[in-house]
């Protein structure tokens, strides 16, 4: 009788973390599976597409959604994205992965920095997207629609692009209109292993506004959502891209859709609640010696402009003490630009 009772109990376990199939763009994906799938993009006139893997665990858990290449010169996403989905074991996970290898393959292919050199558009500024707009407006809605809308966590992978000199960290989104995903957010940010940790602030009365942003539509879907920016000046970094990889299984683990594979804790954040940023008054050559990572002091002069004949026209001071998220790393600056965005620090 006991031997009967646990092959009742073993089944009714079974039964319960039993995974189902998982439909996606009207294909349908087993449990324990792996799926690459195309989402084709067309505008009547031009057109492109969206490679996303669909990783369904064989075992009932979330699904965590997970954007590479919004800006397609951004390289060590989009090369993390295809580690992560040659690494990830579907007859071990819980749940399921989407996965978009290449959300701007027009801007990858063309090596365009920010825009997608089909219509010029910035898909980092095109969300929720639009079903009749422009090619990247297309996409955008593409993604809202079978990516992040199918979501119960959501991470949007990015880096520097070409001109900029950016230091790695990650950044969680808060709001008081959304208190659970904020914390869960959190505590995703802090699981992941990176030594700063930005938070995005976004007031009650923003929710009501076009999100967008890529990450920002999954925030104002009530879903924790991360980003990530690892990376600096286009380049296609070894160290980057593992540590992309990395802090991702950190996160499955700390979600349960895996084992615990790294054996060490990360070590907490430093949590950044603000930032501020400079922006440049005049058009012409930017110079300083400073790099992302740099600490900063409040009136420090951390570089100038000067026209095209030398001539200097301003000094650039910073606002605030802390440390350089961003710089502009290359010497052309137009007015209005940014050229630093600096984490605030307390001494």
């Amino acid at each position: 009788m006991r031997f009967v009772y646990l092959v009742l109990f073993t089944c009714f376990s079974n039964f319960l973390v039993a995974q189902e199939a998982f439909t996606f763009f009207d294909q349908v994906i087993n449990p324990g599976t792996k799926k690459e799938v195309i989402i084709p993009i067309n505008d009547g006139r031009d057109s492109t597409y969206i490679p996303v893997t669909v990783l369904h665990g064989a075992r009932k858990g979330p699904v965590l959604g997970v954007t590479a290449g919004v800006h397609g010169y951004e390289y060590p996403p989009i090369l993390a994205a295809q580690k992560i989905a040659s690494k990830v074991d579907v007859a071990q996970l819980k749940g399921t992965i989407i996965l978009v290898q290449l959300a701007n393959v027009a801007g990858f292919l063309g090596r365009s920095p920010f825009v997608n050199p089909i219509d010029g558009k910035n898909l980092n500024r095109s969300f929720p997207g639009k079903k009749d707009g422009t090619i990247t407006e297309k996409i955008a809605h593409a993604i809202t629609k079978h990516v992040i809308s199918k979501s119960d966590f959501f991470v949007d992978m990015h880096a520097g692009d070409s001109p900029e000199d950016l230091m790695p960290y990650n950044a969680w989104y808060s709001s008081e209109a959304f208190p659970e995903a904020s914390r869960k957010g959190k505590e995703m940010a802090l699981s992941m292993g990176y030594d700063y940790a930005v938070i995005f602030q976004i007031p009650e009365e923003r929710i009501s506004k076009p999100s967008i942003y890529c990450s920002q539509e999954a925030f104002h879907r009530k879903i924790p959502t991360i980003d990530i920016e690892c990376g600096r000046l286009g380049i296609p970094g070894t160290e980057e891209t593992d540590k992309i990889v990395s802090s991702i299984f950190r996160l499955l683990s700390h979600l349960n859709m895996t084992s615990k594979t790294i054996a060490n804790e990360p070590k907490a954040p430093v949590i950044i609640e603000k930032r501020a940023s400079i922006k440049s008054n005049h058009s012409g050559i930017f110079y300083s010696s400073y790099k992302s990572g740099d600490r900063v002091k409040n009136k420090e002069v951390l570089g100038y402009i000067t026209d095209f004949f030398g001539n200097k026209l301003e000094d650039i001071v910073a606002p605030e003490s802390g440390i350089l998220l961003y710089k502009i790393g290359t010497p052309p600056i137009n007015k209005g630009e940014t050229l630093f965005s600096i984490g605030i620090i307390e001494d």
